[in-house]
C-alpha cells in the first residue's frame, strides 16, 4: 500500500460517500486510477464495507454500558457458543475478547436502564460459561470514532 492508496483510505474514512470524482480531485489522480484503486483496496478486504455513523440520542439509545464478562470455562466449545451468541446481540454493539481480569468486554447501547436491566436478564444471563458480570456506565463521550492512523 502506498501513500495515495492511504490518502484514498483516509479521505474515504472521513466520508463514505465522496463521488469518484471527488475522492480523485482530493488524492491528486485522474477518476479511471482513483477507482480502480478503491476496488483493488475492497477486493483486497482493506476497505470492507460502508456505513452511516447514526446519533444515538437521536434515536434514542441515550445509555452506552461497557460490559465485563469473566468465564468460568475456556473450552472450544464454550467460547464459540459465548461468541456466537455475542455476535446475535443487537444491543451489543462492540465485543472485545480481552486480557487481563475479564475475559470479554462488551459495549451496549440502550434507551433506559429499564432496558439495560432486560438485556442482562434476558440477553447475558443466558451467555454460557459466565462467572462474573461488572459494569460501567459512560456518562460522555470525550472522543467519537475516528479514522485509523494509517501512518
Amino acid at each position: 500500500m502506498d501513500s495515495i492508496d492511504k490518502q484514498i483510505l483516509w479521505e474515504l474514512q472521513l466520508n463514505g460517500r465522496l463521488s469518484n470524482q471527488e475522492l480523485a480531485d482530493r488524492v491528486g489522480l485522474s477518476p479511471s486510477p482513483c477507482l480502480r484503486r478503491v476496488r483493488y483496496l475492497e477486493e483486497t478486504g482493506v476497505i470492507s464495507g460502508y456505513a452511516a455513523r447514526v446519533n444515538a440520542s437521536a434515536v434514542g439509545l441515550s445509555v452506552t454500558a461497557l460490559v465485563r464478562i469473566t468465564m468460568n470455562s475456556h473450552s472450544a466449545e464454550v467460547v464459540t457458543a459465548l461468541e456466537n451468541q455475542i455476535r446475535e446481540v443487537p444491543r451489543i454493539v462492540e465485543a472485545y475478547l480481552m486480557s487481563g481480569g475479564a475475559d470479554y468486554l462488551l459495549k451496549v447501547m440502550v434507551k433506559d436502564l429499564a432496558e439495560f436491566e432486560e438485556f442482562i436478564r434476558d440477553d447475558v444471563r443466558t451467555l454460557p460459561g459466565i462467572a462474573s458480570i461488572e459494569t460501567s456506565f459512560a456518562f460522555g463521550m470525550t472522543k467519537s470514532p475516528t479514522p485509523l492512523p494509517l501512518d
